[in-house]
């Protein structure tokens, strides 16, 4: 099964991490961090690597049902959003499968928010 939702687009990296932003508030989500990993791996070890950013992104009314239905699911959220360039003004922006992830949580209760989830970020990389 694929564990992602992905997207291909022509466009800056800077304006590609903008429209996903505002795509994500659209469908309700609110971004709970940012990780450039191009800055922390040149930091930490020196290396250049392509721009490539880790958005945290969380809905926190489904949040709030996630966790009333199970305690350590805190350890899946929040739900994680990549854009990376990929050259030639080619930006990769790629988004967690949330039904996947809950495969592994023995917790029928959390499908359906699962699926719901799904839905919003397939409407969010379809947007793009």
């Amino acid at each position: 099964m694929k564990y992602y939702i992905n997207k291909i687009l022509k466009t800056s990296f800077e304006q590609a991490v903008d429209l996903v932003t505002e795509s994500l508030k659209t469908e309700g989500f609110g971004v709970l961090s940012e990780i450039n990993i191009h800055e922390k791996l040149k930091e930490k070890l020196n290396v250049d690597f392509r721009r490539y950013r880790i958005l945290g992104a969380c809905n926190p009314a489904y949040a709030y049902k996630a966790l009333q239905n199970e305690d350590k699911i805190g350890t899946m959220l929040p739900c994680n959003v990549i854009i990376q360039e990929l050259g030639n003004n080619e930006i990769e922006v790629a988004a967690v499968d949330p039904v996947a992830s809950m495969m592994a949580i023995e917790n029928h209760n959390l499908a359906g928010i699962a699926g719901e989830i799904k839905e919003k970020l397939e409407r969010v990389i379809s947007s793009l």
